[in-house]
C-alpha cells in the first residue's frame, strides 16, 4: 500500500489533483472557525445538544450549525435539490428529454439543481432566522437579514467548492465536504465520551457494547455497500465478413445499495419538515401539534423517518438505473440473460431482481439509521446519528479509493483494491 501511494504521488496529474482536493478541504475546514454575528451562540448550543435533529445538522455540517458559522446549513440544500431535481426528471418528459440530450442539456439541468439550491437554501436560513429569532442579539430586521443572507451565501460556496473537487479532484466533492465535516468531530467524541465514563453516565462495559456495535456496523457496511449481485448475460455469436463476433458470457452487476447515503439525507430533512412549519407558525397550534408529534425520537417520527428512508432508496435508485434501457442496450447487441427472453421479459426480470435488492438496502438503511436513536435511549446518551456516519464516512471512503484505484489502473500500477 505505501509503494502505491509513492506511485500514486509521482503521477504530476494525480498529485495534482489530490494536493487541489485538500487545499479546498483545508479552505472548508477554516471557514468553519468563521462566526455568524448576532447569535448567542451558548444557548444555540444548548438547544441543538438537546434536539436529535439538530444534532444530525450539526454532525453533517461538522459542528458548523452548533458554533453558527457561515457553513452553519452545510451542503445539505444542494443535496436536497439534487435529489427534488432527479426526482421530476423522472414525471417532466421536458426534463427527461433535457437529461438525454447530451453534455447541453445535462448542463443546464446542472445550472436548474443550482437555482433550486439556492432557494432551498434561502428558504431554509429564512426558518433558521424567524424560527430560533430570539438567539438573535439584537432582534431586529437588520440582524435577520445579515444572518440569512450570509449562511445562504455560505451554502453557496460549498456547493462551488464541490463541484471544484468533483472536477479538478479526487473523489466526489459534496460526498468529501460532508466526510471532512463528520471526522472533524471525531476529537470531540472521544472528549465526551471520556466525560461520559468518568461521571458515570456510562460504564466500562456500555463503552465496550458500543465499541463492538460500531465495529460490526462498519463491517455490515461494506458488505452491503460492495455487495452486488450479478446476472448473466451471453451474447450470441455472429459473423461478420470472415470474422466471428459475440459468442462470450458476462454479467450486469446490481448493487444491493444503489442509493448510498442519500435516501437518509432526504428523508431526515423531510421529517424536521413539521419543525420548520412551527417556527414559521409560531401562534398556529396545529404546526405546533405537528412539531410535537413528530419530535425527533418519538414513535410517530421514527416510523415515518424508516418509511421515508425506504421510499426515497426505491426512488433514487430507479431515477439512476433504469431497467429497460438495459433491457434495450442488451437486445441492440445481441445479449440475452439465459432462460430470459429478450426485450420486454428481460427489463421485468432485471427489475423484479432489482427491486428485490432495493428493498433489502433500504431495511438495511433504516436500520442502521434509526438503531443507535434507540439504543441511544436506552443508554441515556446521544447515539441518535452514529450509524448516519458510520455510512456516509464507510461509504465515501470506499469511493474514494475506487477513484483513486481506476487513476492508478489507467497507467499500470498495481492499486488498493486487489
Amino acid at each position: 500500500m505505501l509503494e502505491t501511494l509513492k506511485n500514486t504521488w509521482k503521477i504530476p496529474e494525480t498529485r495534482k489533483r489530490i494536493i487541489f482536493t485538500i487545499v479546498m478541504l483545508l479552505i472548508y475546514r477554516a471557514g468553519s472557525f468563521i462566526p455568524v454575528p448576532y447569535i448567542d451562540k451558548a444557548q444555540l448550543a444548548t438547544i441543538v445538544k438537546g434536539n436529535g435533529m439538530f444534532g444530525l445538522m450539526d454532525i453533517v455540517s461538522g459542528g458548523n450549525f452548533s458554533n453558527f458559522t457561515i457553513f452553519a446549513m452545510s451542503i445539505t440544500p444542494y443535496i436536497n435539490a439534487s435529489i427534488i431535481m432527479n426526482l421530476l426528471t423522472m414525471v417532466i418528459p421536458s426534463l427527461q428529454r433535457l437529461q438525454q440530450s447530451g453534455e447541453d442539456g445535462r448542463r443546464k439541468i446542472t445550472q436548474y439543481v443550482r437555482y433550486l439550491t439556492m432557494g432551498l437554501a434561502l428558504v431554509q436560513a429564512l426558518g433558521l432566522v424567524i424560527g430560533y429569532r430570539n438567539l438573535l442579539v439584537p432582534n431586529t430586521l437588520l440582524t435577520k437579514t445579515i444572518v440569512g443572507l450570509t449562511i445562504t451565501a455560505g451554502t453557496a460556496l460549498l456547493m462551488w467548492m464541490g463541484e471544484e473537487i468533483t472536477e479538478k479532484g479526487i473523489g466526489n466533492g459534496i460526498s468529501l465536504i460532508i466526510f471532512a465535516s463528520i471526522v472533524s468531530r471525531i476529537p470531540a467524541m472521544f472528549v465526551t465520551t471520556y466525560e461520559y465514563l468518568q461521571n458515570g453516565t456510562i460504564s466500562v462495559v456500555m463503552l465496550i457494547g458500543a465499541v463492538i456495535f460500531v465495529v460490526a456496523a462498519i463491517v455490515a457496511i461494506v458488505a452491503v455497500t460492495e455487495g452486488q449481485r450479478k446476472v448473466p448475460v451471453q451474447y450470441a455469436k455472429r459473423v461478420v465478413g470472415r470474422k466471428m463476433y459475440g459468442g462470450r458470457n458476462t454479467s450486469i452487476p446490481l448493487r444491493m445499495n444503489q442509493a448510498g447515503v442519500i435516501p437518509i439525507i432526504f428523508a431526515s430533512s423531510l421529517t424536521m419538515f413539521p419543525s420548520i412549519l412551527a417556527s414559521f407558525f409560531p401562534n398556529s397550534r396545529f404546526f405546533v401539534w405537528m412539531a410535537e408529534a413528530f419530535k425527533w425520537g418519538g414513535a410517530t417520527s421514527t416510523v415515518t423517518y424508516i418509511l421515508f428512508i425506504i421510499l426515497f432508496t426505491f426512488f433514487y435508485t430507479s431515477a439512476v438505473f433504469n431497467p429497460h434501457d438495459v433491457a434495450n442496450n442488451l437486445k441492440k447487441y445481441g445479449g440475452f440473460i439465459p432462460g430470459i427472453r429478450p426485450g420486454a421479459p428481460t427489463a421485468d426480470y432485471i427489475k423484479r431482481a432489482m427491486n428485490r435488492l432495493t428493498m433489502a438496502g433500504g431495511l438495511f438503511l433504516a436500520v442502521i439509521a434509526t438503531l443507535p436513536i434507540f439504543l441511544g435511549n436506552a443508554m441515556g446518551v446521544n447515539l441518535q446519528f452514529s450509524g448516519t456516519s458510520l455510512l456516509i464516512v464507510v461509504g465515501v471512503a470506499l469511493d474514494t479509493v475506487k477513484q483513486l484505484e481506476q487513476q492508478l489502473l489507467m497507467r499500470n500500477y498495481s492499486g488498493f483494491l486487489k
